[in-house]
């Protein structure tokens, strides 16, 4: 019986899921970057220059060349890269503090705050610096690359700090840090979810999911999260986007000024704009990286916690 609780109370170690979630990363960003480019592109077209998701792409395409769609690929990859390392690092070390101390186990509750944590923590470290830079490079259209503003990821945070200052780069923390808190919590209970009902699959019992298997869990649970922070995507897209004008005025003051308005200018639906493409990369993005995750996470469970087969 005592070997049985040591048993159930042994989980991967938090470095072991930080590795996993880089690696599965590096594989998503290099799918998925023509579909985050045509969303960051919807997101900004206040003219209706776009009328669709496939003409967005063809058209971007067409005028700037297929290589376009691979724009900001560099510092999106790298911010995947960090995201999913600190994301699955910080979640494992915050659920820790949520376990039972005899069972092991997490309470729903638990996984949902340490979802969260994870969620800001990555919102303020990595992703917003990043997503400003990236936005900044995709927003950009020409052919020319010295018509551009912006020559390249470094050559863009150099200008921003320059123009802008430093805080300059953290532009849009507030909606981003709503989002993805809001995200991870959603993602995590629900994969959790997802392995138990439909594979009955529980850390530390040893078994590893199939590819296909993680792939389905993790599209699954990738669904929710886009849906309910719709709006708080595009105002951090809009805050992150704007520089200053000539007369050094911003035109949103924040995330409540720039709802009330995108709403009073745009409608309410325009808070809702690049849904369809994120639910195109979202949810295949973490299929991809839940299928990366698991077999990496899967592999170490055999091997140190378990010598259970396949499931």
């Amino acid at each position: 019986m005592a070997e049985e609780s040591r048993k159930t109370s042994k989980s991967i170690p938090p470095y072991m899921k930080a590795l996993s979630g880089s690696l599965g990363g590096v594989v998503e960003a290099c799918c998925l970057q023509p579909i985050d480019v045509i969303k960051t592109r919807l997101q900004l077209d206040r003219t209706g220059s776009y009328k669709g998701i496939i003409h967005c792409g063809s058209t971007i395409a067409k005028t700037e060349g297929v290589r376009a769609m691979w724009k900001g690929l560099t510092p999106f990859a790298t911010h995947l890269t960090l995201k999913y390392a600190l994301r699955m690092g910080s979640n494992a070390v915050l659920q820790s503090g949520f376990k039972d101390l005899e069972t092991g186990k997490i309470s729903h509750h638990g996984r949902m705050l340490s979802g969260f944590g994870a969620g800001v923590l990555e919102a303020l470290i990595i992703v917003t610096p990043f997503e400003v830079v990236k936005i900044r490079l995709q927003q950009q259209k020409g052919l020319s690359h010295e018509l551009l503003k912006y020559k390249g990821p470094i050559h863009c945070a150099r200008t921003i700090i320059r123009e802008e200052g430093l805080l300059g780069l953290w532009a849009g923390a507030s909606p981003t840090v709503m989002r993805n808190g809001t995200n991870q919590a959603a993602m995590f209970t629900a994969k959790n979810a997802f392995d138990g009902v439909l594979w009955n699959k529980h850390e530390g019992d040893g078994k590893a999911l199939l590819p296909w298997q993680s792939m389905i869990s993790g599209f699954l649970a990738g669904t929710v999260g886009p849906v309910c922070t719709g709006p708080f995507d595009v105002v951090k897209t809009r805050l992150m986007a704007q520089s200053r004008s000539s007369s050094g005025e911003m035109k949103y003051k924040g995330m409540f000024h720039a709802i009330k308005t995108i709403h009073a200018e745009e409608g309410i639906r325009a808070l809702w704009r690049g849904l369809l493409p994120r639910l195109m990369r979202i949810p295949p993005g973490q299929a991809i990286m839940w299928t990366v995750a698991d077999q990496i996470t899967g592999f170490y469970e055999r091997k140190y916690i378990s010598s259970a087969p396949l499931s």
